[in-house]
């Protein structure tokens, strides 16, 4: 028998119920890309990567490729505030 349980989708109220983790790596010579977890805290479920996920970059240094993935995640918790992602 699966031990799979049903989690009911929780939408957010507000920027608090959102994790972002925000970081960065290198791949290659000075090409800098943003990685990004997004979870939506009340419950649990990841927002961002997903399947198809973007890159986020190349970018010309690890300042701006962090940078890049903050401001997609505050984008990505500004978009799931106005219209849940069930």
């Amino acid at each position: 028998m699966s031990k799979t349980a049903f989690i009911p989708s929780v939408p957010g109220t507000s920027e608090d119920d959102f994790e972002i983790s925000a970081s960065a790596k290198m791949a290659g010579y000075r090409r800098f890309f943003g990685v990004l977890k997004v979870v939506r805290t009340t419950d649990g479920r990841v927002l961002f990567p997903f399947d198809g996920a973007p890159e986020l970059g190349p970018h010309p240094s690890r300042l701006e490729a962090l940078a890049a993935a903050q401001v997609y995640g505050e984008h990505i918790v500004a978009s799931d505030l106005s219209r849940p992602e069930w």
